[in-house]
């Protein structure tokens, strides 16, 4: 009889899918400054338990990558490397790698060393009542390029090569955080559903029950209390869509419109288009390539689909793509 059973367990005839009652179970809390919204189908013991790994995995990012936090990570990087080659974790290196490889495709578009400008413009304070001069500016710019930070491929380590630069890791910290909370997900069996981290989402590996994709609405910019464009994306699983635009965050400086996402180039945060989202293979990559691609427009879009094929674009200009 025992032996009747594994042969049936192995054959398929019986699976957990049959045991457990699969359900749709969704849980919204705040997280990393920002609402995070987990979509799972499982059953109930299952969905708590994986919506317990997913704020434990967003805490552990928070903790990880908030340059605020004086305990964190990237607060400790930011204040020593200047004077003396700083060791990362694992984690840190993890995402790091990743935001070289975006500066590298991008032509310095995504670049995490911008932290001065964005502290030079008030970005993170809200204090700034004019326009910063051009002179400050480009003193601010000497601490920032990230070809000039030197990264220790064997030892993993970050050294500034001077005082003055930090890393800002907004641009691709949510995006990480989706990603590492869905291997957590998946690693527990469960692999249909969505993470959500103030935009960014990590669709898991298979569509919904019943359906053959995943069904993700974009957000018109021009409307800041919702809706959607009429075009939706229908997605397989296993990828991740973020977004980056001007119409959430923003200041207004001697009568003009001034977006948060930093252009390295000028040294001015970039007006940009309205909106860019980008689809690709992984949290983190969607989360900076939108950020490229918002500040250089379709060329650059162009560019990165020549190098990374599996990637897709939704340009919206004027509400329109």
């Amino acid at each position: 009889m025992f032996l009747a059973l594994l042969l049936l367990v192995a054959a398929g005839i019986i699976s957990l899918n049959q045991v457990r009652k699969v359900q749709k179970f969704s849980a919204a809390f705040p997280a990393m400054g920002t609402v995070a919204t987990v979509t799972l189908y499982t059953d109930e013991a299952g969905f708590l338990n994986a919506l317990k790994e997913v704020k434990e995995s967003f805490e552990f990012v928070s903790a990880l990558a908030d340059f605020r936090d004086p305990r964190s990570e990237l607060a400790r990087l930011n204040k020593e490397a200047a004077q003396a080659p700083f060791l990362c974790s694992p984690e840190m290196w993890e995402i790091l790698t990743e935001a070289r490889l975006a500066f590298r495709l991008s032509e310095g578009a995504f670049d995490i060393s911008v932290k001065p400008l964005m502290d030079h413009w008030g970005f993170y304070r809200r204090t700034l009542k004019k326009v910063p001069p051009a002179s400050e500016t480009a003193e601010i710019k000497k601490c920032t390029g990230l070809d000039k930070v030197i990264f220790d491929e064997r030892h993993h380590t970050v050294l500034f090569p001077r005082q003055g630069f930090a890393f800002d890791l907004g641009g691709i910290a949510k995006g990480y955080a989706i990603e590492f909370a869905a291997r957590k997900v998946m690693g527990r069996g469960i692999t249909r559903g969505v993470i959500d981290l103030g935009g960014n989402l990590r669709l898991l590996s298979d569509p919904p029950p019943g359906k053959k994709f995943y069904s993700i609405g974009i957000r018109r910019p021009e409307r800041r209390n919702g809706g959607v464009m009429p075009e939706v994306l229908q997605l397989k699983g296993n990828s991740a869509v973020s977004s980056s635009g001007d119409y959430e965050r923003f200041v207004i400086l001697e009568g003009k419109k001034y977006g948060h996402i930093m252009d390295p180039a000028t040294g001015i945060p970039a007006p940009g288009k309205f909106a860019v989202t980008a689809v690709a293979e992984s949290g983190e990559r969607s989360d900076w390539l939108s950020t490229a691609v918002y500040l250089r427009g379709r060329k650059m879009a162009d560019k990165l689909k020549k190098q990374l094929p599996q990637i897709q674009f939704f340009i919206i200009e004027k509400g329109k793509y």
